[in-house]
């Protein structure tokens, strides 16, 4: 999905009563179709995000899973664990970027969708042992994962639960670990004051944390629907 074009350049500030994040750039249609075609995807890739639009959910677009990709391999991840497998598409680019001998941990609170992801992994070539999968809601699970052992933890399951992931995510990750969430855009909403969903508040108090954390470096990427990143210091 693309990124949407927000209607005040850098520079220019926003509305009165707008978010900062009403001036977040001049990314638009044209340079986001650019950013989602440059790298490409293969044939395992095209498949699971046909089974994504088939089960009714939205997958990372390809510029945001070129940067998973990249991120994970700029860290030398050998542990990531992902909210959210969905069917399989940021996994792909996830162990992509992976050191060959990690190991992703992936969680989902449908078991159907983990099996497509399970068949999109063998299908790209990666060995069973490679993803590890715990179906259950992300909050349930995710506070019996180990302190401190992820180099990158990627969330893109229910926006509302965002901060929570957030504090999970702190507690995962090792120093200079870095957590992702997909999504941030939020079509559009974040910028717009109009939109005051439970949801879209949500996601706004999560990038306001984010930036403001003194144990975080963040930097919002304007890929797919916005990918939040941040290091752990």
């Amino acid at each position: 999905m693309c990124a949407r074009k927000y209607r005040h350049p850098v520079g220019t500030g926003p509305a009165p009563g707008a978010p900062e994040e009403a001036a977040i750039t001049e990314f638009g249609a044209a340079h986001a179709a650019l950013a989602d075609t440059y790298v490409g995807e293969d044939a395992v890739l095209t498949y699971a995000r046909a089974q994504s639009a088939r089960t009714g959910i939205r997958a990372i677009g390809p510029s945001g899973g070129a940067c998973l990709r990249l991120l994970a391999a700029a860290l030398d991840a050998k542990a990531v664990a992902e909210i959210g497998t969905g069917t399989g598409v940021s996994g792909v680019y996830l162990l992509r970027g992976m050191r060959p001998d990690g190991v992703l941990t992936t969680v989902d609170s449908e078991p159907v969708r983990q099996q497509f992801a399970r068949e999109a992994y063998l299908a790209a070539g990666f060995a069973a042992n490679r993803a590890r999968f715990i179906p259950g809601r992300a909050l349930d699970v995710l506070p019996r994962l180990a302190d401190g052992q992820y180099d990158l933890v990627f969330c893109d399951g229910d926006p509302a639960e965002s901060q929570s992931y957030l504090a999970e995510s702190l507690r995962l990750l090792r120093p200079g670990g870095m957590v992702c969430f997909e999504g941030v855009f939020q079509e559009g909403r974040l910028a717009e004051p109009s939109h005051r969903d439970a949801q879209t508040h949500a996601v706004r108090e999560l990038v306001r944390d984010v930036r403001e954390s003194e144990d975080l470096l963040p930097a919002l990427l304007p890929v797919s629907d916005g990918l939040l990143c941040a290091v752990k210091r």
